[in-house]
């Protein structure tokens, strides 16, 4: 008995301090515009982004503080791992003159800002 409820107090205890936590979003981005993930002071946190419409995706990381971005292109159905590091935004920009379509699953620092811009 004191087994079980010294694990059932471990996984309760390990479930709120977020170990187990994801975020998990489906993102329209409009034509020539771009989303920005986690510019803002942050922890470490990684993502697997899945392009779900029919333009090109290019993504890039770029420190909050300023810096030179090196982009990836993301085809359609195309499937891409990220980690990012601290204090680093993710940007995802549509460069078709369509919707895109953007599913995201993040793990690790959830507490990100999340933006659009032109």
């Amino acid at each position: 008995m004191k087994t079980i409820l010294t694990t059932i107090f471990a996984t309760i205890l390990l479930s709120s301090c977020g170990i187990f936590s994801s975020l998990n979003s489906n993102t329209s981005i409009k034509p020539k515009e771009c989303f920005v993930l986690g510019n803002n002071k942050h922890g470490v946190f990684k993502t697997h982004l899945t392009n779900e419409g029919v333009t090109l995706l290019k993504i890039y990381k770029t420190p909050i503080t300023g810096g030179t971005p090196s982009p990836v292109y993301i085809k359609p159905k195309e499937t891409v791992y990220v980690k990012m590091e601290k204090n680093t935004a993710l940007v995802i920009e549509n460069t078709g003159v369509e919707y895109a379509s953007v599913t995201l699953k993040v793990k690790g620092d959830l507490n990100l800002g999340m933006s659009y811009n032109e």
